[in-house]
């Protein structure tokens, strides 16, 4: 799920990372370290990531038409924070020896020797599982089933196999983080209907300009990684281009609730202000190129402002159906 690492490129790499003087000290740290303090589970879920996660799939569930009861509405959510901690879980679990190789994720509990795999491995499927189960036992297994496939296509399409091999792996991948909000409305409504789906792109297209602005900025640990990612693979200037054709495509794409009548003018007029504030700040992200000693300001300010855009836009979304149905404007 998330919206949002890197798996074995291969049987070779796997070979050598096993005889490599970075998987070595994981193993013995391991050892030394054990038993795993509760904060280090808690890591293995990607907080910082879930929260997105949660927030869109809650703004899935309010905006839908219809009601639920709160205590229904409540686990629908925390089977989505579950099943996105899971998917986390197993994503470092199968990534814990490229992990160890990136700056920006070397700190994370299974490359710094904290708990062993195995025990990243069993928590993920657990927290997997009963997700899926309560989700279908006490809301309905459309939703649950929608979960599952969530789980599935990040850890098994996104980390184990799209992630080493192409480096459109975060474009077909992006899909993953998208489900949240799907998920949610159907929590509701149980079916899946045009506004769902609509929700489901607009993230689907958010996911590239927002991924990628990221990995300019870290280009280097991908490298060191062996991680095709587009910048590493493409080059550049061709992910800059790409950045820029996904956001002019976002704009309409996040205005299409409002068009077709899904929404009302406080959330068409959010997507229309964000999404031309989005696009401004790719702009120069699109065009210019990055030098020796580069800064990567328009790469680090674009990464940070999409973060809030997809907060703002849902909470838009939200109000919006708030205000819809407390009549106030009839």
């Amino acid at each position: 799920m998330t919206a949002i690492s890197a798996p074995n490129p291969s049987e070779v790499d796997q070979t050598a990372i096993a005889v490599s003087p970075v998987a070595a000290p994981i193993a013995s740290a391991a050892s030394n370290r054990m038993p795993a303090d509760w904060r280090d589970f808690f890591a293995l879920t990607k907080p910082k990531v879930m929260r997105l996660v949660v927030f869109t799939g809650l703004a899935g569930l309010l905006a839908a038409p219809g009601s639920i009861h709160p205590v229904i509405g409540f686990t629908a959510i925390l089977c989505i924070a579950l099943a996105a901690g899971g998917a986390g879980a197993l994503n470092q679990w199968w990534e814990a020896d490229i992990d160890a190789r990136m700056k920006r994720t070397a700190q994370r509990p299974l490359p710094q020797g904290l708990m062993r795999r195995e025990d990243a491995r069993d928590f993920g499927l657990l927290l997997s599982g009963a997700s899926i189960m309560v989700m279908g036992l006490a809301v309905h297994w459309l939703a649950a089933a929608m979960l599952a496939f969530s789980i599935f296509f990040y850890v098994v399409i996104y980390t184990m196999w799209l992630k080493p091999r192409t480096p459109q792996n975060i474009v077909i991948g992006g899909a993953a983080g998208a489900f949240p909000p799907m998920i949610g409305w159907i929590a509701v409504t149980g079916e899946i209907t045009l506004m769902p789906v609509l929700l489901f792109a607009i993230i689907f297209m958010w996911t590239p300009p927002h991924f990628w602005a990221l990995a300019l900025w870290v280009k280097p640990d991908y490298a060191a990684a062996n991680i095709p990612m587009m910048p590493n693979a493409a080059g550049e200037a061709s992910t800059r281009r790409q950045s820029l054709v996904y956001s002019v495509l976002l704009l309409p794409l996040s205005l299409t609730p409002w068009l077709i009548g899904g929404t009302g003018a406080i959330y068409g007029i959010s997507a229309l202000v964000l999404s031309s504030i989005f696009l401004a700040l790719t702009v120069p992200v699109g065009l210019r190129r990055s030098a020796e000693g580069d800064a990567m300001k328009p790469e680090k300010k674009l990464f940070a402002f999409s973060i809030l855009y997809l907060f703002v836009l849902f909470g838009a979304l939200v109000l919006d159906r708030v205000i819809a149905n407390s009549g106030w404007f009839a």
